[in-house]
């Protein structure tokens, strides 16, 4: 009987396939449902820290282009008459939103005022643009692991289960359900650093370039 066994092991052992395909088809329901939330959530998560390295790898080169094309010009009016309508560049945009709005008010009582509200409003409007999907990351980078480890969890009850059923403690029989289990976990971390790692750069990045806006509104406003 036991050698009957121990050759069943044995045959399990050897059949047996640990490759990511076969881990995900001899999953059930609740285990695949984890693993292809972990796969697109990772995914999209790439995507956002591939688009936003490429965003601020652009605007940092193009409004250092556009201080330094600023400072140069004659006067702030005629620099805004010289931009084009299409321009990319959020600091471009806080400064043509801004100039439209002094050149179209009658008024010049309390400009100052109106000038650094305005200036804080589209600083605000374009840093909410730039800032877009970090909530995302900020989820996946926090929630992942724990989405993973509950596939681990449920992916251990089922090895339980089998070692019920089967009567049999061998490690071929539960070894499959573990593989599973611990490969929802990789999943979930697989996901989880790259969002996080990616978050606090960004962040980051927005912060400086927050900071970067928010000095060349003062320099402007001194001068106009």
């Amino acid at each position: 009987m036991e050698a009957d066994i121990t050759s069943q092991a044995v045959g399990i052992a050897s059949s047996a396939d640990f490759s990511i395909l076969n881990l995900f088809l001899r999953a059930d329901v609740i285990v695949k449902s984890v693993i292809i939330i972990l796969i697109v959530s990772s995914i999209y998560s790439w995507a956002v820290i591939i688009e936003k390295y490429r965003l601020f790898k652009k605007i940092n080169k193009s409004s250092e282009e556009f201080e330094n094309k600023f400072w140069k010009s004659r006067s702030a009016e005629s620099f805004y008459n010289s931009l084009p309508e299409n321009i990319d560049d959020p600091m471009a945009n806080v400064f043509k939103d801004t100039m439209l709005v002094i050149i179209k008010s009658k008024s010049k009582s309390n400009l100052s005022n109106k000038l650094e509200s305005m200036l804080e409003v589209n600083i605000e409007k374009q840093m909410n643009r730039l800032d877009k999907n970090y909530t995302f990351l900020a989820t996946v980078g926090s929630t992942a692991p724990f989405i993973g480890l509950f596939g681990t969890v449920w992916g251990i009850m089922n090895s339980f289960q089998s070692i019920a059923i089967s009567r049999n403690t061998s490690l071929a029989i539960v070894a499959p359900g573990i593989a599973e289990a611990l490969f929802a976990t990789a999943l979930g971390l697989l996901a989880a650093i790259p969002a996080v790692v990616a978050y606090n750069k960004f962040s980051s990045d927005s912060k400086k370039y927050s900071q970067k806006l928010e000095n060349f509104s003062k320099r402007f406003t001194s001068i106009v």
